[in-house]
């Protein structure tokens, strides 16, 4: 049987994958697993979700299961995932709970579960909270049910929690923010604000169905178009729960999360709070990143990919800084986990107090080419075994020479290989990945 949870927790279709009995259970095995019970105090866990309709049913159906087995329950209503992180640890919550499939199409959703202090589950908690379903449960009764309450002041709180973790003002900026039709779209235009940009709001009109439809971190060409047209500084993209942070510069061009962690980290650098001289980063991220990294004397250490990982090693080593090229950046000094808005804050702060366009401050380091080949319905279970296929990239690796690589990785999620090259030139990246991609067709087909 297939493990329940994946990479960032549950997520499925709402109503045919995540269902409500299913949202309800999962909520109840977590009551057991991450509550201490002790005498005369009820266990607390913070609920929040971004705007999908199905967030509704489901948000009441966690309430329910949490309430029904002694939980106090403290509801944030829409928030980001980071924010939901933040405050489980401000509130002191046993736990925390987000309702979000992040870039997800509106039709899906998802449930994570965050421990005490508002920190991502390791795979052992997950595990034991997916073997407790459908064990027995005994339902309390009378003084003993969980109460629950809303929690007004939590988008107040994070708020202020990102601002005031900036080191200087952002005035002078003018930015663009597009919040995906998700869940910042009404905080990271409030930060940003606050914080003495002069903002441009878009895709901060969300209806439950519209969310990352056309607009956010997917679908960065809105936001290119609207810095343009407004004449701004940079734009900032947060994805549907806002965990993550692409940016655009003063004439429409992206500045990747790769880009972003390099800005950061030089920063950091020179400021002397860039723990242990490194920054953490995935396999996937641009061999840009690892060469400009070298050039400044940086440490790079790799990782998985999924920002748990990251997170995990952060954790492990005493790091401060790492992140995906996908735009989850991890500021560990503020954050447990990727967050966009706070992202978007900071990488404008540079931008401030340098004073300097996002063009010039991404010069720090050059993107490779980098392309990417999904091969979809072949048996990715295989690929270690697959001798002629690590022949063929054993091949392409002595081809690419110190100015390229070769990743060949099974998807997390799906049925499919990715076969990802980086080249001194797009056409050879092309040329190779292509010639790969037919041979996991070839072996695992």
């Amino acid at each position: 049987m297939a493990r329940l949870f994946g990479t960032d927790g549950v997520r499925g279709v709402a109503g045919q994958d995540l269902t409500a009995v299913l949202a309800l259970e999962l909520s109840i095995a977590a009551a057991r697993v991450l509550t201490e019970r002790k005498s005369g105090r009820r266990p607390l866990a913070v609920v929040g979700r971004d705007p999908r309709a199905s967030g509704e049913f489901l948000e009441a159906a966690v309430v329910a299961g949490l309430a029904g087995t002694g939980v106090d329950v403290l509801r944030v209503g829409v928030l980001p995932t980071p924010a939901v992180a933040y405050l489980t640890g401000e509130f002191g919550a046993d736990f925390g709970v987000m309702l979000s499939a992040s870039h997800n199409p509106a039709r899906d959703n998802g449930i994570k579960f965050f421990a005490r202090g508002g920190q991502k589950l390791e795979d052992t908690l997950e595990d034991e909270i997916e073997g407790m379903l459908g064990m027995p449960s005994t339902s309390v009764v009378g003084d003993a049910v969980g109460r629950v309450t809303d929690a007004t002041d939590g988008a107040e709180r994070y708020v202020e929690h990102v601002v005031g973790s900036l080191p200087n003002s952002l005035k002078g900026l003018r930015v663009v923010v597009d919040c995906a039709h998700g869940a910042s779209s009404t905080v990271a235009p409030q930060a940003l604000r606050r914080a003495g940009a002069e903002v441009i709001a878009i895709g901060d009109s969300p209806d439950g169905h519209n969310i990352n439809q056309g607009c956010g971190s997917t679908h960065m060409d809105t936001l290119q178009e609207a810095v343009r047209l407004h004449g701004a500084d940079a734009g900032i993209a947060n994805d549907g729960d806002a965990d993550r942070c692409l940016a655009v510069d003063a004439e429409g061009e992206v500045v990747d999360g790769d880009q972003i962690l390099a800005i950061l980290a030089t920063e950091a650098r020179d400021a002397g709070k860039l723990a242990g001289g490194t920054l953490v980063a995935t396999v996937m991220s641009n061999l840009g990143l690892k060469l400009a990294m070298e050039r400044e004397g940086i440490s790079v250490t790799e990782t998985a990919v999924g920002d748990r990982y990251v997170l995990e090693e952060m954790k492990r080593g005493g790091f401060s800084l790492g992140g995906e090229q996908s735009g989850h950046v991890i500021l560990l000094a503020h954050a447990t986990t990727g967050d966009g808005v706070l992202t978007g804050l900071h990488l404008l702060s540079v931008m401030a107090r340098r004073q300097l366009g996002l063009a010039e401050l991404a010069k720090v380091m050059t993107r490779l080419p980098q392309v990417l080949v999904n091969v979809p319905g072949v048996d990715k279970t295989r690929v270690d075994e697959a001798e002629a296929l690590w022949d063929a990239v054993r091949e392409a690796e002595k081809e690419l020479g110190e100015s390229g690589r070769v990743l060949l990785r099974p998807s997390g999620t799906e049925p499919k290989v990715r076969v990802m090259v980086e080249a001194a030139g797009e056409e050879q990246a092309r040329r190779i990945a292509e010639r790969l991609a037919g041979v996991v067709r070839d072996e695992l087909g």
